[in-house]
């Protein structure tokens, strides 16, 4: 199993939502190592946070394993502002170590050129029309709502996840052809800047496909999809689902590496010590000190 990479992207965590599968991607990036981690847009999900949402340990705990991944490996971190995340609009740009804040970026890698942005510049919707994103919005939280409760029951009857949302934007004709023009438009945009190929986010569907020359990718979300992208040290981009990653293969892995005389610092291995203090409930408080 492939666990180092050259560049990892991610997008769309919406992190002080529900539907955020923020342990789900701490324990992706537990798995992988990489030079450079760029954070493509609609990591934390302001909109919702002004309104419902909140904010609970397992969110804190995304930001603690990138903070771990500059410290352990030096990784490159670059966070690129979204819609969702508009609120850096005030701060940047803003580079600080190994993290950088920006709004877009060119990528070089192996003779080529990728334009990454988080893709909602290009949506004239959500740029010129903000009151009626905000209800799409409103929209799309209430269908991630349905889906909890529809694969609640699935889970208790042995089926498999299924995604209500993506199959009602599969089935609806407009949103259909909203996406492909969506697409189409970022390829243009690339192809216009010199570049490649372009890196989004922003529609919450993972894609590596070509589109009239122009290489097109799209690292998905981690809503729905839970999926990234990953280029290997010599240009080579991937998708990667979190559901497809056999995670006791690379727990062996990690293992036998510790034992066979790995530097601690190097390892994702835990300390045996810590383990029985870890929980699986993020939100529980702190346990009281113990009484001699």
């Amino acid at each position: 199993m492939k666990t180092h990479f050259k560049t990892i992207i991610i997008s769309d965590v919406h992190l002080g939502t529900k539907g955020s599968k923020a342990k789900e991607i701490a324990r992706f990036l537990k798995q992988y190592r990489c030079e450079n981690l760029i954070l493509n847009g609609d990591i934390i999900d302001g909109w919702q946070l002004k309104k419902s949402g909140s904010w609970k340990r397992k969110h804190t705990r995304f930001f603690n394993r990138i903070i771990k991944m500059i410290e352990n490996h030096q990784t490159n971190v670059v966070y690129l502002r979204g819609n969702h995340d508009d609120f850096l609009d005030q701060i940047l740009p803003l580079k600080i170590g190994n993290l950088s804040i920006q709004t877009d970026m060119i990528y070089e890698s192996n003779g080529k050129k990728y334009f990454i942005t988080h893709g909602d510049v290009f949506d004239s919707i959500t740029t010129n029309l903000r009151w009626i994103a905000y209800i799409g919005d409103v929209g799309y939280t209430f269908l991630l709502w349905l889906n909890r409760v529809v694969n609640h029951y699935r889970i208790k009857r042995g089926l498999p996840y299924f995604s209500l949302s993506q199959y009602v934007k599969g089935k609806v004709k407009s949103a259909v052809s909203y996406i492909d023009q969506y697409e189409e438009e970022l390829a243009k945009m690339a192809k216009a800047k010199g570049c490649d190929g372009i890196i989004c986010g922003h529609i919450h569907k993972a894609e590596n496909r070509y589109i009239d020359g122009i290489h097109y990718l799209n690292s998905g979300d981690w809503v729905e999809t839970m999926s990234a992208l990953a280029e290997d040290e010599k240009g080579n981009w991937q998708l990667i689902y979190y559901n497809e990653i056999d995670f006791k293969s690379s727990e062996n892995l990690h293992i036998s590496s510790f034992f066979e005389g790995e530097n601690e610092k190097n390892s994702d291995i835990i300390p045996l010590k810590q383990v029985s203090f870890d929980r699986n409930n993020d939100d529980q408080i702190e346990p009281p000190a113990f009484r001699s």
